[in-house]
């Protein structure tokens, strides 16, 4: 996949991760899009980086999912990159925490369902491209679940659908790519312990890297050495996990 010369919409692209990669791809001679809820942070965000706007839409709203579509329809119709990086998560414990239908659904419809609308949605966009991609941002926890059991649930969900859509777009122009970050040191991770994760401009660079080389599955850092314990033990690979005793959030 060329990481120049693409227009490219990045939703959560106002901080953490999405604001890495927004402030890595557009000064590659790229067109960068993003998106958020909040419209503060995201003009902060646009102000500090070059061949960027922004658009205030939520992914969860299917009435702002519609109007951003439009939007790009109309305004962007060169659109080629999609990546799906927003995110959400709480902190529960299964065995003591009530309400857990109520967290566990806003995490499925936010890290899962919305990505798998948003796409529908625009890949009649994508196929009229010469080359498209995409890119859809899940998790470690794809693999083993850590200890947010709902954040968790919904990575693996969107895992397996990535690897649904490569196959059903792979006689097409459209590459289908998925970023799974480790630990992350972001303002999302740092209710739980995020400081310690990597920092964000890694992942940025491991998916502009990935990108060049059409390096599908990209296990950033830790994810990379889970994973090949993972195909060796599962439950070797849980237990690894749990034993950090410290939740895992990308």
């Amino acid at each position: 996949m060329q990481t120049s010369n693409n227009t490219i919409l990045i939703t959560g692209g106002s901080a953490g991760i999405g604001f890495e990669i927004a402030k890595l791809f557009s000064t590659q001679g790229n067109q960068v899009i993003i998106t958020g809820r909040n419209q503060e942070r995201l003009e902060a965000a646009v102000a500090k980086l070059p061949n960027v706007i922004a658009f205030n839409s939520d992914v969860t709203n299917e009435a702002d999912v519609q109007k951003l579509v439009t939007k790009l329809t109309i305004g962007f119709p060169q659109l080629n990159m999609v990546i799906n990086n927003a995110g959400n998560a709480f902190l529960y414990h299964l065995a003591s925490s009530t309400d857990t239908i109520t967290m566990a659904r806003e995490e499925m419809l936010t890290n899962y369902l919305s990505v798998v609308r948003l796409n529908e949605l625009l890949l009649p966009i994508l196929k009229k491209q010469p080359q498209a991609s995409f890119v859809n941002v899940s998790s470690i926890v794809a693999f083993v679940p850590g200890s947010l059991a709902g954040y968790s649930a919904s990575k693996a969900a969107l895992h397996s659908y990535t690897q649904s859509l490569r196959v059903a777009l792979e006689n097409t122009a459209i590459k289908v790519f998925e970023l799974m970050p480790p630990l992350v040191d972001t303002q999302f991770s740092a209710p739980i312990g995020g400081s310690k994760g990597i920092s964000p401009a890694t992942v940025a660079q491991d998916l502009f890297d990935s990108l060049a080389t059409d390096n599908y599955e990209i296990r950033v850092g830790q994810t990379e050495d889970l994973y090949q314990l993972f195909l060796s033990s599962p439950a070797k690979a849980l237990d690894m996990l749990q034993g950090q005793r410290q939740p895992v959030l990308a």
